[in-house]
């Protein structure tokens, strides 16, 4: 499995992922971060595992539903034309650093191996999941297939911060 895990990262080197193709290549490459030994840090406001709880929120809200949600004049019109352009482009852009609205903060002291098993698990949570899913907190209503697209993009996104650290 530890080749695999190698093999789906390799493809997906920081600063080079623009998406994730299927939702095995993006669970290959959180797999991945969890190996011991891993030496992948974020280069952005929040630290590695911070990135991952976060990440693992996005999906965990849309099983379990989120904490806060948009009005609903915006995930009918400003929130619904972003998830169409993000669906038309094939990624997503957003500020890095901002959190889902009225969840948990993240928390710093969390390792990074943790926080990567969390989203795995989550992952594994949302593609066996066969009942209805909770509105996104910003699109609104999504099905299975636009909803697993939307998180790819969002891991996506996440992953242009991420950076292999080098050894002394």
């Amino acid at each position: 499995m530890a080749a695999v895990a190698a093999g789906g990262l390799a493809g997906c080197a920081p600063g080079r992922v623009e998406r994730f193709a299927t939702w095995a290549e993006a669970r290959n490459a959180v797999f991945a971060l969890a190996q011991p030994g891993s030496r992948w840090r974020s280069g952005g406001a929040w630290s590695l595992s911070q990135t991952l709880q976060h990440l693992a929120q996005s999906i965990e809200g849309s099983l379990a539903g989120y904490p806060q949600s948009k009005p609903a004049w915006f995930t009918h019109t400003l929130g619904a034309a972003a998830h169409a352009l993000f669906d038309a482009r094939g990624r997503m852009t957003h500020p890095l650093d901002e959190p889902i609205p009225g969840a948990p903060v993240l928390a710093p002291e969390v390792p990074a191996d943790a926080a990567a098993l969390r989203l795995l698990r989550a992952m594994d949570a949302f593609e066996s999941h066969d009942g209805a899913l909770a509105p996104h907190f910003a699109y609104g209503a999504l099905d299975k297939p636009a909803y697993a697209r939307a998180h790819q993009m969002h891991l996506a996104a996440h992953w242009q911060q991420f950076e292999e650290t080098r050894l002394a």
